[in-house]
């Protein structure tokens, strides 16, 4: 992996959730996914009641994920981008998720699984002066 591979993941690592990126019907679409990253690929948990799954599977897809609401001085985003696979994870990489959710928009949570292969990575760093950053505060 590339320094650019690596320093994504450890990013990726550090938050839980991101957003899947692909079109539906050649209109794009977003939506919410839960990831983990196993064996150099990212393991995305999404809820089947949306459907947005059969858009991904099979299909290139863009995952990204930031730390936007962190708080956090140093803002980051990453992209991974390449096609998504329907998959059935391993008790093990399930495990990895921790808890599901109950509801998702008022229906009960049904989960989803794709594999993510990234084939084109990309890291964005975004810097503020300190002056900027606490311009908004409360």
């Amino acid at each position: 992996m590339s320094t650019e591979e690596l320093r994504a993941i450890e990013l990726l690592n550090r938050v839980s959730h991101g957003h899947v990126a692909t079109s539906m019907r050649a209109m794009p679409i977003m939506a919410p996914a839960r990831h983990v990253v196993t064996d150099g690929s990212v393991l995305l948990r999404m809820h089947a009641g949306l459907g947005y799954h059969r858009a991904c599977g099979g299909g290139v897809v863009a995952y990204g994920a930031d730390n936007f609401g962190s708080g956090d001085e140093s803002l980051w985003s990453v992209q991974f981008t390449g096609t998504a696979e329907l998959v059935e994870p391993t008790e093990q990489e399930i495990e990895l998720f921790d808890s599901d959710p109950v509801l998702v928009d008022g229906e009960p949570f049904e989960p989803v699984f794709m594999r993510l292969a990234p084939q084109f990575v990309a890291v964005h760093m975004i810097e503020y002066a300190d002056e900027r950053q606490s311009q908004h505060a409360a």
